[in-house]
């Protein structure tokens, strides 16, 4: 497959990112980011790579959706027994992305994840459609799957088990808050001189400056 090395497309300049013309803090960028991102992309525009680390030191990476953003954090949810979820447990260290292609542009995020409130976790597990509640409420993620039948048969029995009732919250099921310590913004431009804008938390404000592409 000799070809993937000559795929290549030239950027074309959407916005520059002048230093002295940013917001202080990095989350009221990401904020105006993300709302030009929800404007222009039409599926999931808060898909996010989130990387974790193993017990054995290995990264593994995967999407999640990012489900609400505060001035402390991002928050997304998921399986608590998960691979995500036990990797956090052991290492809190977490690292997201963000890819918004249509605008040419990254948001890189490195911090650390603690799980919210199980009020809130709760209050936001009931509010998900019905198949979803359910599906969390039998899916042991990560853990192996003899046959997909297996999965299908335990949803349609909590599915007639459940009928004209609550689904129950799982306490194994609720969300993390990622807060960050970095957030780097890159904006693809002409000749690959990509801008690309560091913050880093220094004690409690943010430090800015300007990265080589």
């Amino acid at each position: 497959m000799k070809y993937i090395r000559d795929l290549r497309v030239d950027y074309t300049p959407k916005q520059n990112l002048n230093l002295g013309e940013l917001p202080n803090d990095p989350i009221d960028l990401f904020k105006i980011w993300f709302e030009e991102a929800n404007d222009k992309i039409k599926k999931d525009p808060n898909a996010m790579a989130i990387s974790t680390i193993d017990s054995n030191g290995f990264p593994r990476t995967r999407f999640v959706l990012l489900k609400e953003l505060t001035q402390r954090g991002f928050i997304f949810y998921t399986n608590y027994t998960s691979q995500k979820g036990k990797d956090i447990e052991g290492n809190d260290k977490v690292s997201l992305t963000f890819l918004w292609k249509e605008l040419e542009r990254q948001v890189r995020i490195v911090g650390s994840a603690n799980k919210i409130d199980r009020k809130i976790s709760q209050e936001y597990f009931h509010s998900r459609p019905r198949e979803s509640q359910i599906a969390a409420y039998i899916s042991a993620q990560s853990s192996p799957l003899d046959k997909r039948e297996d999965l299908e048969k335990a949803y349609d029995e909590a599915v007639k088990n459940f009928e004209g009732l609550e689904i129950p919250y799982p306490r194994f099921w609720g969300g993390f808050e990622v807060q960050p310590l970095e957030i780097e913004f890159w904006q693809g431009r002409e000749s690959r001189l990509h801008d690309r804008v560091l913050y880093k938390m220094n004690f409690s404000s943010w430090d800015k400056c300007l990265l080589q592409p």
